[in-house]
């Protein structure tokens, strides 16, 4: 909206074409197909979930379209270092996510971790990672228990972990997962720091199990957080916000990271030219090399389709407001 009102790019307005895929793998596939032959869209962007990204690749949609996806929920390493030309990841990966977690923790003398995980492609990339920077950092892994995708069925995970007795315990979850377990951890007094990557939505997480159960919640960030203002790019965005509000949504660090994907989609048509191509934006993204989008540096150029690496933490507090 804020770039169709100060009159598009080479002349040209945007158009956001929106699907839902309910986060089911087939649907992910079936919806990007129907969209790119319906809409004819310059590029697909805003897809979440590893597994979902990944059966992009492997049914090779991007390929025999020619179109580029620029902005995924996902910092897998599967895709973080892929070499397909199409992909651009806009965030920075699981594993960045939880070596600050690591550090953090371990610098405050904590060396009993546990692991709760999605079982699915996402899940099990976060644990191989998780293992792999638990012993890098000298921790021990003391239990570590799963959910299934598209469920929030926690209660054998929290009995595990509960048993385990961990100082802190690094959740690879969605939001709903991720609710679900810390109310059901909290629920029977279990008080180990309780920290998540994120793909988890803090406002949600209150809005799910209330303030009360939330606080004391950490949880990653792949960007500035909204109150960020001494961040150019945060100003930018709370701009545009006051110009275009949606009263339904309040300014969050999910809705920050689609604005990032979409600024860098731009920036790749301005660079581009009028009337580009798919191929054409694919090559100028590619252009983009330790770039300033507002405070966060980007970079495309030679071998890398993960071209942020921004990482903070951030705690949720009795009022189930977030505090760095």
């Amino acid at each position: 909206a804020t770039v169709n009102a100060n009159g598009g790019i080479n002349g040209a307005s945007l158009k956001l074409v929106t699907l839902d895929d309910e986060y089911k793998t087939e649907q992910t596939v079936k919806l990007a197909r129907e969209v790119i032959r319906d809409s004819k869209p310059i590029a697909l962007t805003g897809v979440v979930g590893t597994g979902n990204v990944a059966a992009l690749l492997s049914e090779k949609v991007l390929d025999e379209a020619g179109i580029p996806l620029v902005g995924v929920r996902s910092g897998a390493s599967s895709l973080v270092n892929t070499t397909n030309p199409w992909l651009f990841v806009t965030r920075a990966s699981y594993a960045d996510e939880i070596t600050k977690i690591l550090e953090l923790y371990s610098m405050t003398g904590n060396s009993r971790f546990a692991v709760f995980y999605q079982n699915d492609s996402f899940g099990q990339d976060g644990l191989a990672n998780a293992e792999r920077l638990i012993a890098q950092f000298k921790g021990q892994l003391v239990a570590k228990a799963s959910y299934e995708k598209n469920t929030t069925d926690v209660a054998a995970a929290v009995k595990t972990i509960h048993a385990a007795s961990p100082q802190a315990v690094i959740m690879i979850s969605n939001t709903a997962a991720s609710a679900e377990f810390v109310k059901q951890m909290r629920s029977i007094g279990n008080v180990s720091q309780l920290t998540t990557l994120s793909t988890t939505d803090d406002p949600q997480v209150v809005s799910k199990i209330g303030a009360e159960s939330a606080k004391g919640l950490a949880i990653t960030q792949v960007v500035p957080a909204p109150s960020a203002l001494s961040v150019s790019l945060i100003k930018e965005i709370q701009a545009a916000y006051k110009r275009f509000p949606n009263p339904e949504i309040a300014l969050n660090h999910t809705m920050i990271e689609g604005y990032l994907a979409a600024k860098i989609i731009g920036e790749g048509l301005r660079k581009a030219g009028p009337n580009a191509t798919r191929k054409q934006l694919r090559d100028a993204l590619k252009t983009i090399k330790n770039q300033d989008f507002g405070g966060l540096t980007a970079n495309f150029s030679g071998n890398s389709q993960a071209g942020v690496q921004f990482v903070d933490i951030t705690i949720l507090n009795k009022e189930g407001k977030l505090l760095r």
